[in-house]
């Protein structure tokens, strides 16, 4: 018997949204005109671009997993085409695809590396390669491409590329029985089946999902069959690639963080397209044992760079943290899925809170430097003599990585944010996120236009107003952030109280043009708490106001910031436009060591009243070298 679809909400297009807000609008405009041309330079320089030109002997040799790079960027572009076209571009996308077009294999079969480097290996170490990883974001980048130009050829591409893995896995007695070590086509495959309607694509991201875990391993398996011995690979176990047990017997996110994140977001696909409730179960069990014990305040997710991996529940240490920032990423796409299943405003909320908070920490204001990691504490000293193995080597933002997947999944998300917003379903208009902008949504039999005017994160009111072609009824849902204690609303000036449910106010009436809904989010300062079991934070405070989290740096504030302690109360925002692009600070009082003993002393310094100066965790970093503090000790 055929299974319902689960989906409820489809995303509305981000062509079909504009920002002009103060935190998204300079963002994504940074990023259009210097990340993705900066982005362009660094994979010409690597070589990574030409990885499908290259020749044996050559110097720039194509590494396993250099096509997603490139595919990442080319759909970052493809997002910027549509709505900036661009000949320039277009013509640098073009002559990439081109390449691969000439060195795509006659089966189908399309990766750099295996076809020029070991094309005798192929499909031979799914664990620890990355063919399926990289096959999964050039599919990303094709629909992309395809949607945002009419141009078939990499579309096209592509499709032979899928078909091919489509006859070379599945359950049939001559295809492999193998799934990726590192997720990400799961989800990819369904976006081409969305594209084209061929269900033999949703049937193998369904075979990939369920195969997962399956005793014996398939991983021993292909170990055993290349000649190698099953235990010797780069993970501790299977826990790294989520392949311990079956997906739906998981509930703790385990291993790797990036790569469960597009598991995850892969399953919550899978479900919605094919009404598997069991599914949907698993997703939300992993769900409530990430953001309820697993993630971090600022929305971050991997607490050791050891397996770039989750460990424990409740184990958050701040100067240690990992918080990758392509894993904050796999969680706004996670979360994005399972709100088009459940729109319940618990998935809005973490969304809004990684996109606010982990997510541009891992960017600079500049958009040329990147952080891979986004730790919660740092000390520029311990960073240079203690992480020697870290990506970044030093506590300073980097322009390129060796292995380079944050910062063009950075610039992807952000050319794309527009999708993030608003919802549809039937006669109904969702809005998940407050950015001013414009929308236009096909409601019923007319496109309906909603506006947002609002300086929200540092705003606490926002208006919204509602322009159907001709007079409609409809309803529209407003999230109600889980922040925000005393939320009110009006319709032309009238004080209403709609019913709230999940997570979302919603205000059936019959619109017409020059509606105007006026919501109110008020945005005290407040300090937040960890849970006791995060002992790294007992005793300690973070500020968080609306979605933002602060933090406090060195150039504000000076050294020893684990000294401080806070005065809970006074703490005052303000919104400084000649600040880290304009941003609301918060300030307040707290309390420093007078230390004028040696190494130790008998606990009888003096504590002095010092002003402080909190910024949003989003801008740090953005100025000099220096400390840099989220959790801060807090006065009894």
């Amino acid at each position: 018997m055929k299974r319902k679809a689960l989906r409820r909400l489809e995303p509305v297009p981000f062509a079909h949204v504009s920002l002009t807000d103060f935190f998204w609008s300079p963002r994504i405009e940074t990023n259009r005109k210097k990340t993705i041309p900066a982005e362009y330079v660094q994979c010409k320089r690597t070589g990574q671009l030409d990885a499908w030109k290259w020749k044996p002997g050559k110097p720039k040799q194509p590494h396993i997993f250099w096509d997603s790079d490139v595919a990442k960027w080319i759909e970052a572009a493809a997002y910027d085409l549509a709505l900036h076209p661009n000949r320039s571009l277009e013509k640098k996308v073009d002559d990439v695809v081109n390449a691969m077009e000439k060195v795509q294999m006659a089966d189908g079969y399309l990766n750099s590396h295996y076809i020029l480097v070991e094309p005798q290996n192929r499909w031979t170490n799914l664990r620890d390669r990355h063919e399926l990883y990289c096959a999964g974001h050039l599919m990303e980048a094709a629909a992309a491409y395809y949607q945002a130009t009419g141009k078939r050829k990499f579309f096209d591409i592509m499709c032979r590329y899928a078909n091919h893995i489509a006859r070379t896995f599945g359950p049939k007695k001559d295809q492999k029985r193998g799934y990726p070590g590192h997720q990400e086509i799961e989800l990819a495959l369904v976006k081409l089946y969305r594209a084209t309607g061929r269900k033999s694509y949703l049937d193998l991201a369904e075979f990939f999902v369920n195969e997962r875990g399956k005793r014996p391993h398939y991983f021993d398996l292909e170990a055993k069959a290349r000649g190698a011995a099953p235990s010797e690979y780069r993970g501790t176990d299977y826990r790294h690639h989520q392949a311990h047990t079956p997906v739906r017997k998981q509930d703790t996110a385990e291993g790797h963080a990036v790569r469960a994140m597009y598991l995850y977001a892969g399953m919550a696909d899978v479900a919605g397209e094919t009404g598997d409730k069991t599914l949907l179960e698993a997703c939300r069990r992993l769900w409530k044992n990430v953001t309820g014990k697993r993630m971090y305040v600022t929305g971050g997710i991997g607490s050791t760079r050891n397996g770039e991996r989750f460990t424990f529940d409740y184990d958050l240490p701040n100067e240690e943290a990992y918080a990758e920032t392509c894993a904050a990423i796999g969680l706004v796409f996670w979360a994005h899925r399972m709100l088009q299943i459940d729109p319940d405003g618990c998935y809005a909320d973490v969304m809004e809170r990684a996109l606010y908070n982990n997510v541009p920490s891992g960017v600079s204001l500049d958009g040329r430097g990147f952080f891979y990691e986004n730790p919660l504490a740092v000390h520029p000293d311990a960073v240079r003599y203690y992480r020697y193995f870290r990506r970044s080597g030093d506590p300073a933002r980097k322009e390129w990585f060796g292995c380079s997947c944050c910062p063009p999944n950075i610039a992807r998300l952000y050319a794309s944010l527009g999708e993030y917003i608003y919802g549809k379903r039937r006669n109904e208009a969702w809005i998940h996120l407050y950015a001013a902008g414009r929308a236009a949504i096909d409601i019923g039999s007319q496109t309906i236009t909603l506006e947002q005017e609002t300086g929200y994160p540092w705003k606490e009111k926002v208006v919204v107003k509602v322009s159907p072609a001709r007079a409609a009824s409809f309803p529209l849902a407003l999230r109600i952030p889980g922040w925000c204690r005393k939320a009110a609303l009006k319709v032309n000036g009238r004080t209403v109280r709609p019913p709230v449910r999940k997570g979302y106010a919603r205000i059936k009436r019959t619109w017409k043009k020059g509606d105007r809904v006026e919501l109110t989010l008020p945005m005290p300062v407040e300090l937040v708490e960890a849970h006791p079991g995060v002992r790294a934070n007992a005793g300690r405070v973070a500020i968080q106001r609306g979605p933002v989290v602060y933090c406090l740096e060195e150039a504000d504030n000076g050294r020893d910031l684990q000294d401080l302690v806070l005065n809970k109360s006074g703490l005052r925002a303000k919104y400084d436009p000649r600040l880290l692009g304009g941003v609301c600070t918060v300030t307040g009082k707290a309390y420093r060591r007078e230390w004028k003993g040696g190494l130790y002393d008998r606990g009888k310094a003096k504590r002095t009243a010092v002003n402080i100066k909190a910024v949003p965790f989003a801008t740090w970093a953005n100025r000099r070298v220096g400390e840099m503090a989220v959790w801060i000790l807090r006065s009894s």
